[in-house]
């Protein structure tokens, strides 16, 4: 079968449907029905509609991105709910994972997306744009192709490497591609970030407006996490951590008016507040009319028993006389101990804008579950409009990632934790103290489990701290050294009998 060098045009509807009015470059886009190759050449605008789709189809997939950071870890594990159990999210967080029962066949589908990425960097170079502009759309794509691989190789270990957009096949053998070696993938991720950081030049200028675009100081926060993560997985120990922390310190130092934590915790993830938003440094963008974040549907409650459900423990107010519109389901939540831990005093304005506790209205007011209200997004008319970004990267990450730097370095990462505790409790926080290693990194994954919830964070961040923080963490009924091969994902049957040269994950 022969693809005469048209371009994957999803891309192209999701653009219309949302991207198009991000930002004023966006809307000086002519829209394209189709893009070929030879388009995109000759027309600047089609050139820069194939660019500005990317973002269009990595949103396509946030979904995935959440559910693999997230819900393996210990956040929702058998949590209350008032509806059926979403059986998804419940096989990820029990780890009820084998061969024959795959979450995510077929690589969560995000070779469609390195497709897409690989068409953008092959051919933007040969297009009329301004060489200037050529060379930030570049290192945008760069880092967002880092990033999806870096996501994938967390996720499945030795993955399949393109880098080529294959514009030609003349056979189904020509699409085998057997697993590289995890380290092969993560040394084209590094090399990814720093083509990355090479195009971007000296600039650290964040996107002005809403913050939905790749940056330098993106690559830099992805680069201390990789770095970490081949710091404590891939044997790179001290001069891994050094170089994390180089690249994080360089973001850190850049703290001011157009870069800082936010002093209200829900400002992150208000909708009216996207625009130079200091605590943004990447988000996946959402809104009215466009595209909304349909994600957390199951995290949410439905309009019929939200009458029955009380955010306090006397029956009122109602949770639909709070949030008369909101829609969805309660398939998933928190278990009691989880809610008894994040609630406890002192009050926490991150958990006090993250989730509200739901009861029943009738005596004696038993607790039925939680409610996500991080991504509430805003109202128009009688309709909730889910609204919110969603942060891949924000400053507090920055925060987190190196004070675990400085911890595994032995040094003394306190400042950073205090940062983080400061504003989610006010002037009168407990200050963290320098302590031994694992004290200090047990009080950074204090702080990645209270500040990401509903991120897709957690899960990384106790992987990237070390297998025994994972074991310390996670149910052993679910998650035992036993059971080190869950891990990682395998492959499905399907998988393995379309691809010949595809072999098995180890340990299923």
């Amino acid at each position: 079968m022969k693809y005469r060098n048209i371009i994957f045009l999803s891309i192209i509807s999701m653009l219309v449907m949302g991207i198009t009015s991000c930002t004023k470059e966006l809307d000086q886009v002519v829209p394209q029905d189709s893009i070929s190759k030879d388009q995109a050449l000759k027309d600047p605008n089609a050139a820069r509609t194939l660019y500005h789709g990317v973002y269009g189809r990595f949103r396509a997939y946030n979904s995935t991105f959440f559910q693999l950071g997230e819900m393996r870890a210990d956040i929702w594990v058998d949590g209350l709910f008032t509806e059926s159990v979403d059986g998804g999210f419940q096989n990820q967080y029990r780890h009820n994972i084998s061969r024959l029962n795959v979450p995510f066949g077929d690589w969560g589908g995000l070779y469609n997306l390195i497709f897409n990425l690989n068409n953008v960097i092959k051919i933007i170079p040969q297009t009329t744009l301004p060489d200037a502009e050529k060379n930030k759309i570049l290192a945008e794509v760069h880092g967002l192709r880092a990033y999806v691989y870096y996501t994938m190789v967390r996720t499945w270990g030795d993955v399949p490497l393109n880098t080529e957009p294959v514009e030609t096949l003349t056979n189904a053998a020509a699409t085998y591609k057997p697993r590289s070696s995890s380290d092969s993938v993560l040394r084209q991720i590094k090399a990814d970030i720093e083509t990355s950081l090479q195009l971007f030049g000296s600039s650290n200028a964040l996107p002005s407006g809403k913050r939905v675009y790749w940056s330098r100081l993106a690559s830099l926060v992805l680069k201390g996490d990789v770095f970490l993560w081949t710091g404590t997985h891939r044997s790179g120990g001290t001069a891994d951590f050094n170089t994390a922390k180089t690249a994080l310190q360089e973001v850190r130092n850049l703290q001011g008016a157009t870069l800082d934590l936010n002093a209200n915790y829900s400002d992150s993830f208000d909708p009216t507040k996207k625009t130079n938003n200091k605590e943004i440094i990447f988000a996946v963008n959402y809104e009215i009319q466009q595209v909304i974040n349909g994600l957390f549907g199951s995290f949410l409650v439905n309009s019929i028993q939200a009458n029955t459900l009380s955010f306090t423990q006397n029956g009122t107010p109602t949770v639909s006389s709070v949030y008369p519109y909101v829609g969805g389901a309660n398939r998933v939540g928190l278990n009691q101990a989880m809610i008894t831990r994040l609630t406890a005093p002192p009050s926490d304005q991150r958990i006090n804008n993250t989730f509200r506790v739901m009861y029943s209205t009738a005596a004696p007011f038993a607790v039925r579950g939680v409610m996500m209200i991080k991504y509430i997004g805003s109202t128009s008319g009688t309709t909730q409009i889910y609204n919110s970004d969603f942060p891949i990267y924000r400053y507090a990450d920055v925060l987190l990632l190196l004070a675990e730097a400085k911890a595994k370095l032995g040094e003394d990462p306190s400042a950073e934790i205090n940062a983080i505790r400061q504003r989610a409790y006010g002037a009168t926080f407990t200050p963290h103290v320098n302590a031994s290693i694992s004290d200090n990194m047990n009080a950074i994954l204090d702080e990645y489990l209270r500040e990401f919830i509903g991120e897709g964070k957690r899960w990384w961040a106790l992987r990237r701290a070390g297998d025994n923080y994972v074991y310390a963490n996670l149910n052993p009924a679910y998650l035992s050294p036993t059971s080190t091969a869950k891990f990682l994902l395998p492959l499905s049957i399907g998988m393995l009998t379309a691809d010949p040269l595809l072999t098995q994950t180890p340990g299923y």
